[in-house]
């Protein structure tokens, strides 16, 4: 079981989504089952309210991974990543708007990135008593009332970030051109690019593909039977092969492996894990059912 809603209203401004998941009742373990979580350009606070902490790969041939603990900042990525997802996962968590982690974290995008931060490197103690408070009630909508309380509590009495760069976020996600966004700032190069990777964790122009590439995984999600040439015609690359490489790059699997899996969630790409052979990517989902946590 899972949910996915907005933040009350004082949250809105760093807070873009909210959810909450629960393993629903028959619901397997799949030994070694593993996914790659694609990059979406933010930056994740999760609580893991079940036994199993997180459990990451530096990459598809790493057998043992790295665990960390319950509460986890998952900072904004350029590529993926490889997530076990062999145990039931119970938990709640947010992402957030550009230039939220400071406010709420208490460090810049940039510092995140790429990378899990334990909460408790950046709230010490307050992070397990948030853990505990969440492990205190019971059911998705009661764990996300609590989980508002704590982050509005985190809000400082006054936040702004620059406006140049929230109006630079929005047009690079209009797709208009990065050069004529940093010259319109009203910064030098250099001082844009600082401020722009402080607030996002990316350079403008990483951040400008990713929009991209996610802009792809909504025409895989709609439905859409484009040819790729056409899909990478319509979504801005030079050429199919272009497009090819930057899909792959991003995601882990090529365009047509993408489709061929077509993931329930379309950051969430079930792949087998390498040290135990190939398994039946139908079987797997009659067995967990629909998978959808995030970090």
């Amino acid at each position: 079981m899972s949910m996915t809603r907005l933040s009350q209203t004082s949250l809105r401004p760093f807070v873009k989504m909210l959810w909450a998941v629960e393993a629903s009742s028959g619901s397997q373990c799949v030994e070694g089952a593993r996914e790659h979580v694609l990059p979406t350009g933010g930056t994740h606070l999760v609580f893991r309210l079940s036994d199993s902490p997180l459990r990451i790969f530096r990459g598809v041939e790493d057998a043992c991974g790295q665990t960390f603990g319950h509460a986890i900042v998952g900072g904004v990525r350029s590529t993926f990543y490889v997530r076990d997802i062999s145990t039931l996962s119970c938990s709640v968590g947010a992402l957030l708007h550009p230039g939220a982690a400071e406010a709420l974290l208490g460090a810049g995008a940039d510092e995140l990135s790429e990378r899990h931060t334990p909460l408790f490197d950046l709230w010490g103690r307050a992070a397990s008593l948030a853990h505990e408070r969440l492990l205190a009630v019971n059911g998705a909508e009661r764990r996300l009332a609590v989980f508002e309380t704590l982050l509005t509590e985190r809000l400082p009495v006054a936040t702004r970030w620059r406006p140049a760069i929230a109006h630079a976020i929005e047009r690079l996600e209009s797709g208009e051109n990065i050069r004529a966004v940093v010259a319109d700032s009203g910064y030098s190069h250099r001082h844009f690019i600082a401020l722009f990777r402080r607030a996002v964790g990316l350079s403008p122009r990483r951040y400008g593909r990713l929009v991209r590439f996610q802009q792809v995984l909504k025409l895989f999600t709609a439905g859409r039977e484009m040819a790729f040439v056409d899909l990478a015609i319509d979504a801005g690359y030079s050429d199919q092969p272009h497009f090819n490489r930057a899909f792959r790059a991003f995601s882990g699997v090529t365009p047509g492996e993408y489709r061929k899996i077509a993931p329930v969630q379309p950051n969430h790409v079930w792949v087998n894990d390498p040290t135990r052979g190939q398994r039946d990517r139908g079987q797997f989902h009659s067995r967990l059912g629909v998978k959808t946590a995030v970090s």
